[in-house]
């Protein structure tokens, strides 16, 4: 059965520990120990190769959870030695796997090759050290090398599988067995590599193409690890001037902080993108960081070792653009793209890379950053209770097929912790991205974020047969992680929530874009948000749907407590109905919860809607309280929802299975009803609320207060501060604003002050008048973050 984890073959010298494809792999030799006497690998460059085995194979060091992650790798990596022929004479390795020219099959091949070498090279491994299978896997290497993936062949289907994925397989085979074989088989072997990756500053296929992002970094640790196996210093050279983009002066350096909107890379706010448009710290920016993390690792105490203030760079950005979108372990969904998709990439698997990732940085760090990455690698352990990072009981937990758990992670998690590390607190924080017009709103229990995009952003990515019903992801989903739930959006979300009814957004009943798919951005430029402090700010979207037929002003206000949610200007040329989602809660299979709304017990019956008129307030068990802030009737449902996983991603290397997945919902929906004109709404979630709680917060115990609702300005108090979203110029009470702008007025101190931003990123500056004393604003070049200026 093929691979179905793309997050596997880009993971480079971490993918093997992660807890994704062999995630965690285990291996005796350490970074210092030399690959034997009797490898073909140059005595010079054999500490990246043993350091690099170390990476597949661990450290060695005895537990129970590195037990029994081991006899998982056996288990699967036996079954795939016990079916592997190698008869050659044009016969298949497996027989589920066809040869022939094409990427379709060549990197399941490689993979399953790879389970066995691990398992072979990893003492206490089920075929650990047997001469009869190594002598299967040289004999394997060499037949996939003949026929599917040597010099001669060209590239067919994804340029990706010939010049990351493939490279990264052989080479972490190779690098198990290198003492095994002679040099001119390492260079027979590494050949290929050589061909598709040998300048990894382009792309193979298309050498005007200068590679970016995660895909540079790939390719200058697979430069580096295959320059190493064959000896070649010059390869290895130029795989670590690839990092910092050297032959190009620079301007594709993958540390470098990026000062405007989009693009591929890190920007100077903590924001990172890929694909030119697509927020991707979810996926492509810890795939980069795993590279950059491997390149240090392997490097270390050689002659080839990264300097250190570059090390610094690629530790700092941890902290600053990683950690504040993981919620119990897991990367929060609006950061992950089309991974979203991807049965084998669940937000928790790509969040146990990340800490993996951070776990073999922190090895190769000292002092105060040493510490500080082992507590945010610590946390995520800690809190990661749905899918715990140590025992992880089936390597198909996740996903089907091929993906193992092996022993590396759980090591080095394991040296950590041993030193009593104390995992990072969670503090509040409310931290606006506006170079990938993202944002993040922390409190002590609960995480929200929002899924939004502009003329800047895409709306959604759909490329290569993946996340074939992500039509909405892009339009204003409020996204809220509670303590209860932490698997809410991992346990088959996607396959099966109604993919129209997204929270937060307001869309038509549909249909939906019959030219859907590609990286298309959004219509208008308005999107982005103000920061008051680390507990409240406001974010504002300037909504219109894929065909124009529906526009709305949408708001966002977060606050310690709840996230007020204010709608205006919704109007509608479309003869479907128009509908805002307040919740659309993935309750599990078979899941219950008690709805109430005002004190009364809402009817669950399945697949039967109630009507509830003007509700002050509702409360679903375990998830959120609801307060209503005008006078809107809400549709509930409770229904259950079937979805295959491969009816979101089709792609040849990640495809879902067709096994049907049934998960129950509930649904709390207003209906504006079919061409609407100025419609509005208004109520306030609040994740993880108590029904008291909800209660307190209906009857005027809140600490907010809505001030405006308008197509113009939408604003709220809250205690002494005033947030507000203009779209236009205005004003609310006795602050008015001469164009689009997020604004929030306080006190600080002894004085007050005036934070603002442009959503627009378009203006030179914006003039705010608060009673009756004007302040001008310089906005240029600020791209969406929150400047801060006193009130005269």
């Amino acid at each position: 059965m093929p691979v179905n984890r793309r997050n596997a073959l880009r993971g480079g010298a971490l993918a093997a520990a992660s807890t994704v494809f062999l995630t965690r792999p285990a291996f005796a030799a350490s970074a210092a120990t030399p690959v034997a006497a009797a490898s073909g690998v140059p005595a010079a460059t054999a500490p990246i190769v043993a350091a690099y085995r170390q990476l597949q194979s661990g450290i060695n060091r005895p537990s129970p959870e590195r037990t029994a992650a081991l006899a998982n790798l056996s288990r699967v990596a036996k079954a795939y030695n016990d079916s592997l022929s190698v008869a050659g004479g044009g016969a298949p390795l497996w027989t589920d796997l066809p040869l022939g020219p094409g990427s379709d099959y060549t990197t399941s091949m490689y993979a399953r090759l790879r389970a066995i070498a691990v398992d072979w090279g990893t003492p206490g491994g089920a075929l650990s050290g047997d001469p009869a299978v190594l002598a299967r896997i040289k004999a394997a290497l060499e037949l996939i090398y003949a026929s599917q993936y040597n010099p001669d062949v060209g590239e067919i289907g994804n340029w990706y599988t010939y010049e990351i994925g493939v490279p990264y397989y052989v080479l972490h085979t190779l690098s198990v067995v290198a003492d095994q074989l002679t040099a001119d088989e390492l260079a027979r072997y590494v050949s290929p590599i050589k061909r598709f990756v040998g300048n990894p500053n382009v792309r193979a296929n298309n050498t005007a193409l200068v590679e970016t992002g995660a895909n540079r970094a790939d390719k200058g640790l697979i430069s580096i690890v295959a320059g190493a196996l064959i000896g070649d210093t010059a390869w290895i050279k130029t795989g670590i001037d690839a990092l910092t983009d050297v032959a190009g002066g620079g301007a594709a350096s993958v540390v470098a902080r990026l000062d405007r909107a989009a693009g591929d890379g890190f920007h100077v706010d903590g924001s990172f993108i890929q694909h030119d448009t697509i927020p991707y710290p979810g996926h492509y920016g810890i795939v980069l960081l795993t590279a950059l993390a491997g390149a240090i690792h392997v490097t270390q105490g050689t002659e080839f070792a990264l300097p250190q203030p570059l090390k610094d760079k690629i530790y700092g950005l941890v902290a600053d653009a990683f950690a504040p979108f993981v919620y119990a372990g897991a990367l929060v969904e609006p950061v992950r793209g089309r991974m979203l998709s991807r049965q084998g990439e669940t937000g928790h698997d790509i969040g146990h890379q990340l800490t993996v990732a951070t776990l073999v940085l922190a090895r190769t760090a000292s002092g105060k950053t040493k510490t500080d990455l082992n507590a945010l690698a610590a946390k995520w352990i800690t809190e990661g209770t749905y899918a715990p990072f140590l025992k992880i009981p089936d390597p198909e937990r996740f996903a089907p097929g091929p993906d193992l758990v092996a022993t590396p992670g759980i090591e080095f998690a394991q040296d950590m912790l041993a030193a009593h590390t104390r995992p990072a607190r969670t503090t509040a924080t409310h931290r606006t991205f506006g170079q990938q017009d993202r944002m993040v709103h922390v409190t002590e229990a609960w995480t929200a974020s929002l899924g939004v995009s502009s003329t800047r952003i895409s709306r959604y990515e759909s490329i290569n047969g993946q996340n074939l019903k992500g039509y909405h992801v892009g339009d204003g989903v409020l996204y809220t992680f509670v303590p209860n739930a932490k698997g809410h959006y991992t346990d088959a979300y996607w396959p099966t929530v109604d993919p129209l009814l997204l929270p937060g957004t307001t869309e038509n009943a549909g249909p939906v874009d019959p030219a859907f798919g590609n990286v298309p951005v959004g219509p208008n430029p308005h999107t982005g948000g103000v920061r008051w402090d680390d507990k409240h700010g406001a974010y504002a979207f300037d909504f219109k749907s894929w065909d124009g037929s529906l526009t709305g002003k949408k708001s966002w206000f977060f606050t310690p407590s709840g996230i007020v949610c204010l709608g205006a200007g919704i109007t509608s040329t479309s003869a479907a109905a128009v509908r805002t989602t307040i919740e659309n809660r993935n309750l599990g299979e078979g899941g219950r919860g008690t709805l109430t709304a005002d004190f009364r017990r809402v009817a669950t019956d399945l697949g039967k809607a109630s009507a509830l008129r003007r509700p002050k307030w509702l409360h679903l068990e375990n998830v959120s309280g609801y307060v209503l802030l005008d006078d809107a009737s809400v549709t509930a449902l409770r229904e259950d929802r079937t979805g295959a996983w491969r009816d979101i991603d089709t792609g040849a290397n990640t495809k879902g299975t067709t096994t049907p997945n049934t998960r129950r919902y509930q649904k709390l929906v207003l209906e504006h009803g079919i061409k609407p004109v100025n419609a509005t709404y208004a109520y306030a979630v609040l994740p993880g609320a108590s029904v008291l709680g909800t209660v307190a917060a209906a009857g005027g115990f809140s600490a907010w207060q809505v001030r405006a609702n308008t197509a113009t300005v939408q604003a709220v108090q809250v205690g002494d501060t005033l947030l507000a979203n203009f779209f236009a110029a205005g004003s609310v009470g006795d602050v008015r604003v001469s164009g689009p702008a997020s604004v929030a007025i306080g006190r600080c101190g002894w004085g007050r002050q005036l934070a603002v931003s442009d959503p627009t990123q378009t203006q030179d500056s914006v003039t705010v008048t608060v009673r009756g004393k004007s302040v001008v604003v310089p906005l240029k070049g600020s791209f969406g973050a929150t400047k801060v200026v006193p009130l005269p």
